[in-house]
């Protein structure tokens, strides 16, 4: 099965600022929900853009052989790949870790996502609380009547 790649700055922008990293040892994965190109029908799959800095490497060769190498372990994965929108940064190790170990790291990175990424941006770490928050000017109490 061939992979969807992300196309254009503002696809990789969306997942950025919308998704959830995993990390591992030779890879962080940026992961948001599925969702369809402007026009396109609903076909949920794997959307995946592979980004290698030349800070991280910077031979194009040995770029490009991570690239193949991470884009051909994704294609094979016997599990397959949830529907989801991914960003995935490889580091260095890749390029000498064994194919079936970088298989297997990146069918661990793609279950540890959630099923479904929250929506909204950044918020620093902090989860928005779903309880109401008791406001800081209390109702006053009914009067009670009084005894004779």
């Amino acid at each position: 099965m061939a992979l969807v790649s992300l196309r254009g700055d503002k696809e990789f922008r969306k997942v950025r600022a919308h998704g959830v990293a995993v990390r591992s040892a030779l890879f962080t994965v940026r992961l948001t929900e599925y969702r369809p190109r402007y026009g396109e029908a609903w076909r949920p799959r794997a959307v995946v853009g592979i980004v290698v800095s030349k800070k991280t490497l910077k031979r194009a060769v040995d770029r490009n052989r991570v690239r193949r190498r991470v884009r051909e372990a994704l294609r094979t994965l016997p599990a397959g790949m949830p529907p989801c929108r991914a960003i995935v940064l490889p580091n260095p190790a890749v390029l000498n870790v064994p194919f079936a170990e970088l298989q297997a790291a990146l069918e661990q990175a793609f279950a540890k996502a959630p099923k479904r990424v929250k929506q909204g941006g950044n918020s620093g770490g902090k989860s928005r609380v779903s309880e109401p928050v008791p406001s800081a000017h209390p109702a006053p109490k009914p009067a009670e009547p009084e005894r004779d």
